[in-house]
């Protein structure tokens, strides 16, 4: 059960301006199950993205890098149930051939197609299935599909992540609207499993990829389920400039960060919501590093916490076994560190001060941050100025089964 997320509603749901989805069925994995997406984008439509940086990303991967590079994105086209990752290259043939069915539909080139796909890794994409309703998906094509696609690309997942956010630039209402799915296989380095945003502003190709990074660092980048970067991570900005804005094309501008405001704070909201939809999760836990010397030895720290099977576990036996904490930051790799100058915290519970057990510290007021949904772990190095927030999960008995009956 999700923690303390509660499930999007359709009507929550905004449509943008420029962007139709539909769902189908195609029984990739469990019959009468909507596993398939198809997203149309308006003609002068431009994509942002950003991929896996696992070496063996996925056919889709592969493909999209390759489609980008070619001509506008005109259709999106996902798939759950299976991930086409590790399948060489009759992958990559499958996925094309996936995209060549949806341009003969969209009378399109096949390279303004955008393939991607998630589930089971290294078994045959079932392109038939695919491929053979996608005649009925291009007949469903609405704007007010969110909610059913939001739904079509979960797997693992208890509960779709979805939400929508408005900003006012210049008495201009422009509208943002994202959907995401991931549960384990989650240690991002660049985004999330699958991510899909939308706007209807007008910004310019090469800002809105600058903003698509810097959003990802502050939100997709900042998570963490278990370790493991997937092979299919994917996450796309779309414009379609439809919102009849200004074009925003200088960064610095007022309407540039008020529009990256609005997007961090959506991509934020998704990113969180995947951590307290991990996979067993039954609290949702915030690291927060301060005083490093910079933002990297922060997040080193960080994701050693997150990472440590020992910390996890002890989340979800609500046991302030503080000595794995304090472990996990002393095996973190920063050189010269300086013992006598950290602290650590459970929320304002100080444990560690100046490297030893704080002198106030009692197993009680332990006990009561430990029991809670919710906790932040706040970790000073007395070595600069720089901070860096992680958010994760804790490892419960339901991690094991999920992941162990994952392909039954």
């Amino acid at each position: 059960m999700a923690v303390n997320l509660s499930a999007p509603t359709a009507t929550e749901l905004k449509p943008i301006k420029g962007i139709r989805l539909a769902t189908a069925s195609a029984g990739i994995k469990k019959p009468g199950r909507q596993d398939v997406v198809l997203i149309e984008l308006a003609p002068g439509s431009h994509t942002a993205a950003v991929y896996t940086q696992n070496a063996f990303c996925a056919a889709p991967v592969i493909i999209c890098r390759e489609h980008q590079r070619q001509t506008p994105t005109r259709y999106l086209l996902i798939n759950s149930g299976n991930a086409n990752a590790g399948t060489g290259d009759a992958g990559l043939v499958a996925a094309k051939a996936c995209c060549q069915a949806v341009a003969q539909q969209g009378e399109c080139e096949t390279a303004a197609v955008l393939p991607f796909s998630t589930g089971v890794i290294g078994q045959p994409l079932p392109v038939e299935k695919i491929t053979a309703v996608l005649p009925e998906a291009f007949t469903q094509l609405a704007a007010d599909n969110w909610f059913a696609a939001a739904h079509a690309i979960m797997t693992t997942d208890t509960i779709a992540k979805a939400r929508s956010v408005e900003v006012s630039l210049n008495d201009q209402t422009i509208t943002l609207t994202g959907i995401a799915k991931g549960s384990g296989m989650i240690r991002p380095d660049m985004a999330t499993m699958l991510s899909y945003i939308a706007t209807d502003a007008a910004i310019s190709p090469s800002l809105l990829q600058k903003m698509l990074e810097t959003s990802m660092e502050q939100s997709f980048n900042s998570i963490t389920v278990d370790g493991d970067t997937s092979t299919n991570d994917a996450c796309i900005l779309m414009a379609t400039g439809e919102a009849g804005n200004s074009l925003i094309n200088d960064i610095d501008s007022r309407d540039a960060q008020q529009f990256i405001e609005a997007l961090n704070k959506l991509s934020r909201f998704l990113a969180q919501a995947i951590v307290r939809d991990g996979e067993g999760a039954t609290k949702f836990i915030s690291i927060d590093v301060q005083q490093g010397a910079d933002v990297k030895e922060c997040q080193q720290v960080a994701y050693t916490i997150a990472h440590s099977p020992l910390v996890k576990t002890a989340l979800f036996a609500s046991d302030p076994n503080w000595g794995r904490i304090l472990a996990a930051v002393g095996r973190s790799g920063l050189s010269d560190l300086d013992l006598s100058k950290i602290a650590i915290y459970l929320d304002s519970v100080c444990i560690v001060d100046g490297g030893q057990p704080a002198a106030d510290y009692t197993e009680e007021k332990g006990q009561l941050v430990m029991s809670q949904s919710e906790i932040t772990i706040r970790v000073k190095l007395g070595r600069g100025e720089a901070t860096k927030t992680v958010w994760t999960c804790d490892f419960s008995y339901d991690y094991v089964k999920i992941n162990a009956e994952y392909r039954t």
